[in-house]
C-alpha cells in the first residue's frame, strides 16, 4: 500500500534479516519512506496525524530557475518548510580563481542573470577599489553605469511581477510584464550587443561608449514604459482578487528581516528605508534625486507595491543620467588598466574594429606586445581584500575579492540577496496553506543563479 511518500509493505517472515525477501506476512509491517531529506523521518501507522512530507519541485514555483522546496504538511497546511538548492550550480566562483580579472566579468554576469549589470558592476568596483582607482573611473562611464543599472533594475521587477503574477493565475500581468521587458532589451541588445549576459561594465569603466541613437532611443522608451506600466497598476493595485492572494500572505516583519540578514523589497516592506544608495552611494548616487520606497504591510503584497513603485524612482533616475552625460572618455586613462578595444558591429557580430586592430599593430612593436599581454595575461592588482556592496533589485550584492598580486583572483565570493532572501521561506510560510507557499516565495523574487552559482 502506498500513501503519498510512504510505502507500508509486509514484514518478511526473518523481519530481523535486513537480505531476507518478501515471505509469509507476519505480525508487524516495514515503512519505506522516501522523498524527504531528513535524516529520519517518524511515521506512526496508529495515529490520527495527516501529517505527511512532500516536495513541491524541483521545479520553477515562482522562482527564476529551479528550487525544491520540502514542504510537511498537515492537510492543506504546511508544517515545516525547507529549501533544497544547488540544482543550477556552476562553480562560477571557483572558476573566476583561474581567469584574468576582466575575463572574471563574463562569469559574474551569469549569476543573477535577470540583474547581469548589478553583478558586473559590483565584482568591478571591488577590482577598482583594490587597485586605488575608484576616483579615476571617468565621469561619463559612471553615469552610463547607473543608467544600465537602473533600466536593468525595471526589467528585474518586471520579471518578477510577471512570473508572481502568472503563478497566482493572472495571466495577462504576465503579458504586460514581459511586453515592456521586450523594450529594455531592445535598448541593452542596442548598447551591448546583447540582451543579456552582457560583459559590458568593465574594470576602470565601460566595454564602449554609447552608439549613435542609444540617448535618442532610451529618451523615446522611458514615456512608453510609463505609459504601459500603468497597465499593470491598474489591473492589480487594489484588486479584490488579487488582494485576497496576496494581503497577509508571506508574513515577515522587521524583526525577522534583521535576525536572518534579508534586505531588497523584502526589508523596506516592512517601513525600514534601508538603500545602499543613499546610505552607501557608489558610482555617483549621492547626484541624483529619488526616493527610497517602503511600505508598512510585511506581506507580499506590500513587496508587490515597493516593485511598482520602484520602477517608476529608476525611470526618474535614468532621465537624470541622459541629462547628465556629458562627451568624454569611458574607461579609464591608465593604460595598463584600460581594455584595448575599440568595439564595432561587423558581418560576424562584436569585435574589435578592423581599423582599431590596423593601428595597433602599425602603430609600434611595444604597442602589438603590450595589447596583446593585456588581452592575454592581465593585469595586476595589488595584494590585498575588499568588500563592496551595492543595492541590486532583490537587495544587497556585496562583492568579497581577494588578491594575491597577480593577474587573477586568489579568492572571489559574492554576498547574492536572493541566497540570504531565501532563508525566510520556513518563516513566511509555516503556519500557512500551501497554496500561499507560491505567493510567499514570488513576493521574495529568488534568482537560483545568485543563490547557487
Amino acid at each position: 500500500m502506498t500513501t503519498d511518500n510512504v510505502t507500508y509493505t509486509s514484514a518478511p517472515a526473518q523481519a530481523n534479516d535486513p537480505y531476507a525477501t518478501l515471505g509469509d506476512p507476519e505480525d508487524g509491517r516495514i515503512f519505506n519512506v522516501g522523498g524527504g531529506d531528513w535524516d529520519s523521518i517518524t511515521v506512526d501507522p496508529d495515529s490520527d496525524s495527516e501529517r505527511i512530507v512532500v516536495n513541491m519541485g524541483p521545479q520553477h514555483p515562482s522562482t527564476h530557475g529551479v528550487l525544491r522546496l520540502i514542504l510537511e504538511i498537515e492537510g492543506e497546511y504546511v508544517t515545516e518548510a525547507r529549501c533544497g538548492i544547488g540544482y543550477l550550480h556552476t562553480g562560477i566562483e571557483k572558476n573566476m580563481e583561474f581567469r584574468s580579472f576582466t575575463q572574471g566579468v563574463t562569469y559574474a554576469t551569469r549569476m543573477d542573470y535577470l540583474a547581469p549589470f548589478f553583478n558586473e558592476a559590483v565584482y568591478c568596483l571591488a577590482i577598482e577599489k583594490l587597485l586605488g582607482i575608484t576616483d579615476q573611473i571617468p565621469e561619463r562611464a559612471n553615469v552610463i553605469r547607473v543608467m544600465m543599472m537602473e533600466l536593468n533594475r525595471v526589467s528585474s521587477h518586471l520579471v518578477a511581477l510577471a512570473t508572481g503574477g502568472m503563478e497566482l493565475g493572472a495571466l495577462t500581468a504576465m503579458e504586460f510584464g514581459f511586453r515592456e521587458r521586450e523594450l529594455i532589451l531592445d535598448i541593452f541588445e542596442m548598447i551591448t550587443g546583447l540582451r543579456m549576459n552582457n560583459a559590458y561594465i568593465r574594470p576602470g569603466g565601460v566595454a564602449q561608449d554609447l552608439p549613435e541613437g542609444a540617448e535618442a532611443k532610451i529618451r523615446e522608451t522611458i514615456p512608453l514604459l510609463r505609459k504601459r506600466m500603468k497597465d499593470t497598476a491598474d489591473l492589480l493595485v487594489d484588486n479584490n482578487i488579487w488582494m485576497g492572494r496576496t494581503v497577509g500572505i508571506g508574513y515577515l516583519d522587521l524583526t525577522g528581516c534583521m535576525a536572518l540578514g534579508v534586505t531588497g523589497p523584502v526589508l523596506r516592506a516592512t517601513g525600514f528605508p534601508q538603500d545602499l544608495r543613499k546610505s552607501q552611494p557608489y558610482c555617483g548616487y549621492e547626484n541624483y534625486e529619488f526616493e527610497v520606497v517602503t511600505e508598512t504591510t510585511n506581506d507580499a503584497y506590500g513587496r508587490f507595491l515597493i516593485r511598482i513603485r520602484e520602477m517608476e524612482q529608476s525611470l526618474r533616475i535614468v532621465e537624470q543620467a541622459l541629462d547628465r552625460l556629458q562627451p568624454g572618455p569611458v574607461m579609464v586613462e591608465d593604460k595598463k588598466i584600460a581594455w584595448p578595444a575599440q568595439l564595432s558591429v561587423g558581418s560576424d557580430g562584436q569585435g574589435n574594429s578592423l581599423e582599431h586592430i590596423r593601428e595597433i599593430m602599425s602603430e609600434s612593436m611595444e604597442a602589438l606586445i603590450h595589447h596583446f599581454k593585456l588581452v592575454t595575461e592581465g593585469f595586476r592588482v595589488p595584494v590585498g581584500q575588499v568588500y563592496t556592496a551595492i543595492e541590486a533589485p532583490r537587495g544587497e550584492l556585496g562583492c568579497h575579492l581577494v588578491s594575491a598580486g597577480g593577474t587573477r583572483p586568489f579568492r572571489v565570493h559574492f554576498r547574492d540577496p536572493s541566497f540570504t532572501n531565501l532563508q525566510s521561506v520556513a518563516a513566511m510560510c509555516e503556519g500557512g496553506q500551501i497554496a500561499d507557499v507560491i505567493a510567499a516565495v514570488a513576493s521574495i523574487d529568488p534568482v537560483m543563479g545568485g543563490v547557487d552559482r
